[in-house]
């Protein structure tokens, strides 16, 4: 297995003013790289990256557009140098009945978790491939092999970037961009506030990071968080449906019932992400 060092490396971090991204932004500065954040709060990426020090900038930017991408990249080129790490974290989540979803919290969903690092991908990798190195690391989620209920929407932009990153693995092949999806279980973060974590802990935003860095360090297809959750996706994949839908009951959070067990409100996460009360 390629072993990569990360110090000297231009990381460039989606998403990244808050929670994973800012985690991940402080674990590869303090591994010696040179981090751009980028976030759609422009001076919150800014504020994050000054925390980190020099060599560091924070930028505004807005995943669900390509002019605001594409100059996202160019900026981190321009000031640290060619992009050798591109972290797809930037996303949203929204929890409920999937008949009470609004359209527009749907197509945010979309816009952001899956098109938005379908974005990041196609902008990034040609760069790379023409100095011939780089590595694509996307922050998934477990829910790119199960669904829970309160999720389907999410769940359905995390199975699509999975399955997209599975295609864009395959044409990079022997062109020296590694491709990396990370899968964590629930995480204590803003997103996941009020929400379920089923028969896994909760995971902190340090578990992730780490497990991004080690991914860019010593490239995998893919990365489970905790290690475990390999193993489950194997067995899951193997038994035959009846089985593995007790077993998806037993151990797959259901955030439905969280919801109606009254969880910790999740509306002022939702009204500053899909701009305004949902259901």
């Amino acid at each position: 297995m390629r072993r990569r060092s990360t110090a000297g490396l231009v990381v460039a971090i989606t998403g990244g003013a808050n929670g994973i991204g800012r985690e991940t932004a402080e674990r590869f500065a303090r591994a010696g790289a040179l981090v751009a954040v980028g976030d759609l709060d422009g001076p919150a990426a800014q504020a994050a990256a000054q925390a980190l020090g020099a060599p560091a900038i924070g930028l505004a930017l807005d995943v669900t557009d390509e002019r605001s991408f594409t100059a996202f990249l160019d900026t981190v080129e321009q000031q640290l140098g060619p992009v050798d790490v591109l972290v797809n974290n930037a996303g949203v989540m929204w929890v409920g009945a999937f008949e009470t979803e609004p359209e527009r919290v749907a197509e945010r969903q979309v816009a952001v978790n899956l098109l938005g690092a379908i974005r990041g991908v196609r902008l990034v990798a040609p760069r790379m491939v023409a100095r011939g190195s780089g590595c694509i690391v996307t922050v998934a989620s477990a829910a790119s092999l199960v669904a829970p209920p309160g999720e389907s929407t999410y769940a359905a932009t995390k199975h699509g970037i999975h399955g997209y990153l599975k295609g864009v693995r395959r044409e990079l092949r022997g062109r020296g961009v590694d491709v990396c999806a990370v899968m964590p279980a629930v995480v204590d973060t803003a997103l996941a506030a009020g929400t379920s974590t089923g028969a896994t802990p909760m995971l902190t935003t340090a578990d992730v990071a780490a497990a991004v860095v080690r991914a860019v360090e010593r490239p995998r297809f893919e990365v489970f968080v905790p290690g475990r959750l390999a193993a489950l996706a194997v067995l899951l994949a193997v038994l035959p449906r009846p089985v593995r839908d007790l077993a998806e009951r037993l151990l797959v959070p259901d955030q439905l019932k969280r919801l109606a067990a009254g969880a910790a409100t999740r509306s002022g996460y939702e009204a500053t992400h899909f701009g305004g009360p949902t259901p």
